[in-house]
């Protein structure tokens, strides 16, 4: 049986949240358009299946609850590590 694809986009302002919220979900199609639209607008894309099942249930503008900080901040230090990886000139 063919897996069905996820996706979650999370959003960070430190001004106006105190956590990361949901801004986009989605299954099949709706997932492979915000997968293309994050690529399009150059934002990082990091896959971990398990984390997207759990964000996926969360409401969209919902704020990740606290057990998920360690698995979301994770994910954060993924991307800044590999943007300051190319602002330095360095490969991916």
């Amino acid at each position: 049986m063919k897996e069905i694809k996820k996706a979650v986009a999370l959003r960070y302002d430190r001004e106006k949240n105190d956590a990361p919220e949901v801004v986009a979900k989605g299954q099949g199609l709706i997932a492979e358009r915000i997968v293309e639209i994050a690529r399009e607008y150059g934002i990082e894309i990091k896959q971990d299946r398990e984390l997207v099942q759990i964000l996926s249930q969360l409401d969209i503008k919902q704020e990740i609850p606290p057990e998920l900080y360690k698995a979301v901040a994770e994910i954060l230090i993924f991307i800044y590590r590999k943007k300051k990886k190319i602002k330095s000139g360095e490969k991916k």
